[in-house]
């Protein structure tokens, strides 16, 4: 490879650095240990030092010598006296890059198909490298990509410099998703492995909820509400608890927002799903019955506190509210809480009660 070959190698080189965002120096780096290989097997020399010009591609090649209390072979060994006139500071058993060495003449030949050989093994592997340090920090946040095809049971999502999977059965259920549309996932879980990350990706996850909130409501983002904990029953109806140390906010207010416009940018989302934002209480029994809405006029007390198990007793206009379609309501509540919640009419309570204490009379 003449001097103009190997500039228009490294001007082709500088492109696909850029393109694939990997450290220059580091496939430089990897040419020059390929070309000391490739003398050191051209030559039989075995402590050789390659230097390669980052922008002409020169490639200039030197003599290495160790550092040693008595030189026996001056081409390979130097005398510690000698070195530290050279270098100060050196050590015996460290090495010192000597003379300048003569390249072959058809050193070049040789030196460019090794070069090209290393320099594209090298560029996979720091791109490799590089994607993973991108995406490293990315689980459990929100992301945008593009569905890019699809087999029985996963879509495949581009994410711009690699793919993640979703799932089909991490979509919305009810949902249809066209090839080539954009499409907003969360990152569920992330691996770095040697091939690069592995991303699995999920619509369905009650950590996309909190992330579509956080980006639509500026007070949960800069922390003015905290979302204290989220239930869902993806694709029908979610709950969420929301709370604030600032006495003249109103946290389900801001959540929802002016005419509902906050909540409804999520829901658009969230393809018909429904969300109630409810208000945290550290009074585990003020929070359960907060999260059995749309029920009121909830009693709430804790049988258990060390199990989590609680009793919530209600009239008969909201106890159908409060159990909800399928038991609904009352498992999203239980979720939402962390409380196991028994739900009882008020009436049957209080029969119950009265024969007991009857009994023991």
């Amino acid at each position: 490879m003449n001097s103009k070959q190997m500039k228009e190698f490294m001007k082709a080189l500088e492109s696909i650095v850029e393109e694939k965002k990997v450290d220059k120096n580091i496939v430089i780096e990897s040419m020059e240990q390929a070309m000391a290989a490739a003398y050191k097997k051209e030559t039989g020399m075995p402590n050789v030092t390659a230097k390669v010009d980052p922008v002409t591609g020169d490639i200039r090649l030197y003599s290495n010598r160790t550092v040693v209390e008595e030189v026996t072979n001056e081409e390979t060994e130097i005398s510690l006296e000698d070195a530290q006139k050279l270098v100060e500071g050196i050590e015996l058993g460290e090495v010192i890059i000597g003379n300048e060495l003569q390249i072959p003449t058809n050193f070049g030949r040789v030196a460019a198909g090794t070069a090209k050989q290393i320099v594209v093994q090298r560029i996979k592997e720091a791109e490799k490298q590089s994607i993973s340090e991108e995406f490293q920090d990315k689980e459990g946040e929100l992301m945008v990509g593009t569905l890019s095809r699809e087999d029985q049971n996963n879509y495949f999502v581009d994410l711009g410099r690699c793919s993640g999977i979703l799932p089909k059965d991490q979509i919305i259920p009810g949902e249809k998703l066209e090839m080539g549309s954009s499409v907003k996932v969360y990152v569920s879980k992330l691996e770095i492995g040697p091939k690069g990350p592995f991303i699995m990706l999920s619509r369905s996850h009650y950590g996309f909820i909190k992330r579509l909130l956080e980006i639509e409501i500026p007070e949960l983002s800069d922390g003015t509400i905290m979302l204290y904990s989220v239930a869902r029953d993806a694709g029908s109806r979610s709950k969420i608890a929301v709370y604030t140390e600032y006495t003249n906010v109103d946290p389900i207010g801001a959540v929802i927002g002016e005419k509902g416009r906050r909540i409804a940018n999520v829901l658009k989302e969230l393809s018909g799903e429904k969300i109630d934002v409810i208000l945290y209480d550290k009074d585990p029994v003020k929070f359960i019955a907060n999260a059995l809405s749309p029920a009121k006029d909830v009693k709430v007390s804790i049988k258990d506190e060390t199990k989590k198990e609680a009793l919530a007793l209600v009239n008969d206009k909201n106890l159908s509210l409060a159990i909800g379609k399928k038991g609904q309501n009352v498992k999203l509540a239980s979720r939402l809480t962390h409380y196991k919640i028994e739900v009882k009419p008020e009436e049957q309570e209080n029969t119950e009660t009265t024969e007991e204490t009857s009994v023991e009379e």
